[in-house]
C-alpha cells in the first residue's frame, strides 16, 4: 500500500479501566472505558462502539487509538462486547438480532446513569458497529443524541456483503466462515474469572454456522428486512453522521441514508476501503478524530462547532486511477453537496458498431453474451481488507477480464467527461433459463492501454411473468454510485459479462444473454449544478497512542492463480502465513487461507473453501481452534460443510460437523 504516516498525539496510551456492565436478565458484560483525566466539563458525554470483537484483546489497538483520544479530548468512551462475544456472558448466535439491540438499550441508560456523565450518548462503528448503530438509533433510546456509522449499510439484503442485485458473494461466505470461527472463541481467564471455561463449553454446545441461516434466505425476506433500516427511515431521530468509501462495498447506503433520513445529518465518501478514514487505503487519509470531535461537541455538549453549517455531504471525485491488486493509487479532488440527489446534467451512450457514442447507431446487432466462469480474476474482493491483513485484494488491470467481456468502448475523450452519482444502462435481452447473471463495468481506459475499474454491479436477471424463454424485454440497471472524471485522451468502456469469479457464485447453466445492442443506452449523471469545489481542511490524521503490544511473527500475505492448461480449470489461493502477537500477556497466534476453483464452462465446478486457525495462550493455559468451511454444488444443489474443532492444553474437547443444502 501507499506509505501514510499517522501522528500520536499523546506520549502514553490514554488511560482506561475493565469494566462489567449488568443486564437484567443477569448476563454480565464486559466492557472497556476511557474517562478523561482533564474532563471538558463536570459530567461529560459518552461514546459507545458495539461490536463483538473482543476488546481485551483483538481490537484492544485500534480502541486504544479511537476511544483513547477521544479521552485525550475531554469526553468519556466505551468499548462493550457483545453477549457471548469476548469475556461477556451468554451467547451470540447470528449478527444483528433483535436481543442484541435489547442489550445495547440497557448499556446506554446504564452509561447516561453514571455519575460522570451528562446523560448524552453517542455511537460509533465500523461494519459491524455501524450497522448497530443506525439499528440501535431505530430503537429510539432516549439518551443516545447522534451517531457516527462508517462502512454499514441501511439495507441488509440489496448492500451488505451477502448479495449484490440478488447474485450471490463469495464474500459474505468469506465473512459467514469467520463469524463461524469467532462465534466459538474462549473467553480469556485473566478477565472472564474462574468460570470461563464453562462460558466457553456453552458457547461451543450452542455453535451453529451462521452462514446456514443466510443461505436459507436467497430472496429479501423479513429474515433481511429485520435490521434494515430502509424499512422506515423515519424510526431514526438522532443525528446521523455517515461515512464510506467508494473502494468499500458500502457506498451507495450513505446516498440512500442522505436522501431518505429527515433527522440532521452528513455523509463523507473518500477513496477508501473498510476501514475509518484516519487509516483510509488508498489514500488521502485525514483527520478523521478530529471530524468527530467536531459532531461529538456539537450534538453531546450543545457547542456551536461550525460543523453543522458546511456542506450535508462531501464526496471524493477520483481521478487518474492507477489499478494495483496491492497498491492502487486514486487521484482528484472534495467535492460538496447540500442535497442528495441533485440536480445534474447528463451525458448518454449509444451503440454504435460496438462503440460508445452520444449519437444511435442506425442499426445494430443482437449479440449472445455467455463468458467464461474464469471471467473475474481482475476483480479483487467485494470489500478490500474486510478480514484484515493487506493481501492483494483490490480490483488489478481490467485488461485480461475485458478481453473476455463484451465490451463498448468511446473514442478518445476531447474533454473532462463528469460522473457523479448512479449510472444507469438500459437495454433489452433475453435468455432461456429462468434466471440470468449480468455484471456491469464501467472502466476507464488510458492511452497506454491500462484499464481501470470505475464503478460496477451485478445482477442476478429473473425473466419477468409472463414472458417466456428467449422472450425479449427490457432492464433498466443503475450502476452502484461514483464521482469520477474520466481524463481527457482516455476513453469510458462499458464492459458486460455473464460471469465474475470468484467474486461472485455463478449460476448452474443456461447462463447465456442475447442483447440487442440498438436499443442499449448508458446514462451518466454529471457534476451537479450546486456542487461545492472548496476544499476541506480535515487536518492531518491523528490517533492516540496504542496500547503496548509486541509483534512476535508478522505474517506474509499472498494472493495466487494456477490454470490448468488441460481442464481450463482456475484456482484462486489466498493464504497468510503463520502469525503470532502479544498483548497484555497473551499470545495469539493466527492463520487464514481461502480459496476457490471453477472450470470454464461448469457452474456446478464452482467451488470455494475457507479456512481458519488461531491459539490462544497465557503462562500455563492454551486454548486453540480451528474451522473449516466449504461450499459446492453437488446434484443441482448448493451444499455446505461446516467443522469445528477446539482443543484445551492439546487435548481434543469439541469436534464437531454440520451439512445443509441449498437452492440456488
Amino acid at each position: 500500500m501507499q506509505n501514510f504516516s499517522v501522528r500520536v498525539t499523546g506520549s502514553q496510551p490514554a488511560p482506561f479501566r475493565q469494566i462489567v456492565v449488568p443486564l437484567s436478565d443477569g448476563t454480565r458484560l464486559t466492557a472497556r472505558l476511557w474517562l478523561p483525566e482533564k474532563p471538558v466539563a463536570s459530567k461529560v458525554p459518552v461514546v459507545l462502539e458495539w461490536i463483538p470483537y473482543r476488546q481485551s484483546d483483538g481490537t484492544a489497538l485500534a480502541d486504544s487509538m479511537m476511544h483513547g483520544y477521544f479521552a485525550e479530548c475531554g469526553i468519556a468512551a466505551c468499548r462493550v462486547d457483545i453477549r457471548g462475544s469476548g469475556n461477556s456472558e451468554g451467547l451470540l448466535r447470528d449478527e444483528y438480532l433483535k436481543q442484541e439491540q435489547d442489550d445495547a438499550l440497557e448499556v446506554i441508560a446504564w452509561l447516561a446513569g453514571q455519575d460522570w456523565c451528562n446523560g448524552n450518548v453517542g455511537m460509533i462503528g465500523i461494519s459491524w458497529g455501524g450497522f448497530a448503530g443506525l439499528q440501535i438509533a431505530a430503537r429510539r433510546p432516549p439518551a443516545l443524541k447522534a451517531i457516527v456509522t462508517a462502512c454499514s449499510t441501511d439495507d441488509r439484503y440489496s448492500d451488505d456483503v451477502h448479495f449484490m442485485g440478488g447474485a450471490l458473494l463469495t464474500d459474505g461466505m468469506q465473512w459467514g466462515a469467520g463469524l463461524f470461527t469467532q462465534l466459538g472463541r474462549p473467553p480469556d481467564p485473566r478477565h472472564a474469572g474462574q468460570n470461563w471455561r464453562d462460558i466457553w463449553m456453552h458457547r461451543l454446545d450452542n455453535l451453529e454456522p451462521p452462514l446456514a441461516g443466510w443461505l436459507s434466505h436467497m430472496e429479501r425476506d423479513d429474515f433481511w428486512k429485520h435490521g434494515s433500516v430502509c424499512e422506515n427511515y423515519s424510526d431514526i431521530e438522532c443525528a446521523v453522521y455517515a461515512v464510506g468509501g467508494w473502494v468499500d462495498g458500502y457506498s451507495d447506503p450513505i446516498l440512500r441514508l442522505m436522501e431518505n433520513l429527515s433527522v440532521p445529518r452528513k455523509g463523507l465518501i473518500g477513496p477508501w476501503t473498510h476501514m475509518y478514514p484516519t487509516w483510509g487505503q488508498p489514500g488521502p487519509q485525514i483527520g478523521f478524530l478530529q471530524e468527530c470531535m467536531r459532531w461529538w461537541r456539537h450534538w453531546l455538549l450543545d457547542e456551536d462547532t461550525g460543523i453543522m453549517d458546511e456542506p450535508m455531504l462531501r464526496l471524493w471525485q477520483g481521478e487518474d486511477p492507477k489499478p494495483d491488486a496491492a497498491s492502487p493509487e486514486i487521484g482528484g479532488r472534495w467535492l460538496g453537496l447540500d442535497t442528495w440527489p441533485p440536480q445534474a446534467p447528463e451525458t448518454k451512450y449509444f451503440v454504435d458498431d460496438r462503440n460508445l457514442s452520444k449519437v444511435r447507431g442506425a442499426t445494430g446487432d443482437a449479440l449472445t453474451l455467455e463468458s467464461p466462469l474464469t471471467l473475474g480474476a481482475g476483480g479483487g474482493e467485494w470489500c478490500p481488507l474486510d478480514a484484515g491483513g493487506n493481501g492483494p485484494e483490490f480490483a488489478a488491470d481490467q485488461r485480461a477480464d475485458d478481453g473476455l467481456s463484451l465490451c463498448f468502448d468511446t473514442r478518445p475523450l476531447e474533454e473532462p467527461l463528469e460522473l457523479v452519482g448512479h449510472p444507469d444502462l438500459k437495454l433489452r435481452l433475453s435468455f432461456a433459463g429462468t434466471r440470468a447473471l449480468l455484471v456491469v463495468r464501467l472502466n476507464e481506459v488510458k492511452a497506454d492501454g491500462t484499464s481501470a475499474r470505475v464503478t460496477f454491479t451485478a445482477r442476478r436477471l429473473e425473466r419477468p411473468d409472463g414472458i417466456a424463454a428467449d422472450e425479449v424485454f427490457e432492464v433498466a440497471i443503475p450502476v452502484n454510485a461514483v464521482a469520477h472524471r474520466f481524463s481527457p485522451g482516455s476513453r469510458l468502456r462499458l464492459a458486460l459479462s455473464t460471469s465474475y469469479w470468484p467474486m461472485i457464485w455463478p449460476e448452474a447453466a443456461d447462463n447465456a444473454i442475447r442483447i440487442e445492442t440498438k436499443n442499449l443506452t448508458l446514462r451518466l449523471p454529471g457534476m451537479p449544478e450546486n456542487a461545492s469545489h472548496d476544499q476541506p481542511d480535515f487536518g492531518e490524521a491523528l490517533h492516540a497512542m496504542p496500547v503496548p503490544s509486541t509483534t512476535i511473527r508478522a505474517p506474509e500475505y499472498r494472493r495466487y492463480m494456477i490454470s490448468d492448461q488441460a481442464t481450463g480449470r482456475a484456482q484462486l489461493f489466498s493464504k497468510d502465513t503463520p502469525s503470532t502477537w502479544k498483548i497484555d500477556g497473551l499470545s495469539i497466534t493466527g492463520r487464514y487461507d481461502h480459496d476457490y476453483s471453477i472450470l470454464p464452462h461448469d457452474g456446478q465446478s464452482a467451488r470455494a473453501g475457507f479456512q481458519f486457525s488461531q491459539t490462544y495462550e497465557r503462562d500455563s493455559w492454551q486454548v486453540s481452534i480451528e474451522t473449516d468451511t466449504q461450499v459446492y454444488r453437488q446434484n443441482g444443489r448448493l451444499v455446505l460443510v461446516s467443522r469445528f474443532a477446539a482443543r484445551e492444553a492439546g487435548r481434543a474437547v469439541f469436534e464437531r460437523s454440520w451439512t445443509h443444502e441449498f437452492d440456488y
